[in-house]
């Protein structure tokens, strides 16, 4: 058995508990240790079933290494992962590859994760070829029919082409129905859309909702746009220097955001009124992304924070603090701050 419970007894289908990974930096002739990147350094979340949880942060905050962690992509250093209730780093490497068909991933360039050499027939008939015991005629059958759910109609004028012959945002449709094809119950989305213009991305993310209503779906979805967590997700989380800072329902996290960095992040998010836009006051973070070497004592966000106090530069560092039901901050002081900035219209 795959699962230790039945999948009607579980309230979380994915929960991750102080996830760890540092990647060596090795340097010299023999290759020896200098130091380490704190890429993910202990977090914690889980998904509920049918859910989709949005990871957002700034480049190299450690979005796109938990995804491969929970996927065994890169293998962590630390801490477990239950998928649908088994602790997956403990598993054989069958049963693995039986959870292979369960947990897929969406990469973020649609040219680079596919085949250049295959078509888009080949590409798609793979996973059904290494996990299904089908005939060729059923799997062309579902390749059609994976071709028509994403909007490639009719899928006949789309079979025989390679890569390079479709857009980006008909490569991406193709990494979707590949994710989608197995029916799986997980799906980490990797900045998806990132690469793909505005209207070729709103596409694409009502392709992606229709499919995970279609197929119950749960989802990872990691983005570095607040404004596509506000129509993707149910819970957001937000990452900085490899912890989380902030997690929270979608309203919670856009009504009521409680940590320094979540509010500098949604002050940077760009409004579509103009005046509005010019009349709002934001928060403009000053300097540099600490580097994940050497990550700083105490709080991670207190070289930029511009409400730090002195005990936020010493350890220990805050861990998530609930402030309301299922709203949680790494920051003692969010509150005053709140305040601080309600007095000075900045809210």
């Amino acid at each position: 058995m795959l699962a230790t419970q039945s999948e009607e007894e579980l309230t979380n289908l994915l929960e991750v508990e102080n996830l760890i990974k540092h990647f060596p930096i090795r340097t010299g002739l023999f290759q020896r240790e200098k130091g380490y990147v704190h890429a993910v350094d202990c977090i914690s979340f889980s998904i509920g079933e049918r859910q989709t949880l949005g990871l957002a942060g700034e480049s190299g905050c450690g979005k796109t290494t938990t995804g491969r962690l929970i996927l065994r992509l890169i293998e962590p250093d630390g801490g477990i992962i239950r998928f649908m209730g088994k602790d997956i780093l403990k598993t054989s490497d069958s049963e693995m590859k039986a959870l292979r068909t369960k947990m897929q991933i969406i990469f973020q360039d649609p040219y680079a994760s596919l085949n250049p050499r295959k078509t888009i027939k080949q590409i798609l008939t793979q996973p059904f070829q290494m996990y299904e015991d089908l005939s060729w005629k059923e799997i062309e059958t579902k390749v059609v029919e994976l071709l028509k759910s994403i909007g490639l109609n009719p899928a006949e004028l789309f079979m025989d082409r390679h890569p390079h012959e479709l857009s980006g945002g008909q490569r991406q449709r193709v990494v979707v129905a590949r994710a989608i094809a197995l029916r799986p119950k997980f799906v980490v989305a990797d900045e998806p859309v990132s690469a793909l213009d505005m209207s070729v991305r709103a596409q694409i993310l009502r392709i992606m909702r229709d499919l995970q209503e279609e197929f119950n779906l749960t989802c990872l979805f990691i983005t570095h746009d607040l404004a596509v967590l506000r129509s993707m997700a149910d819970t957001v989380a937000i990452m900085y220097l490899g912890k989380l800072v902030e997690i929270g329902s979608v309203d919670q996290m856009f009504g009521d955001p409680l940590h320094p960095y979540t509010r500098a992040l949604l002050s940077a998010t760009p409004v579509p009124k103009p005046r509005l836009a010019r009349s709002r006051k934001r928060m403009i973070l000053k300097g540099d992304v600490p580097s994940p070497i050497d990550p700083p004592k105490g709080c991670r966000f207190h070289t930029r924070c511009p409400f730090r106090r002195q005990d936020c530069t010493c350890d220990p560092e805050p861990s998530l603090l609930e402030y309301e039901n299922g709203h949680s901050a790494a920051c003692p002081y969010a509150r005053e701050i709140a305040s601080v900035l309600q007095l000075q219209g900045n809210d």
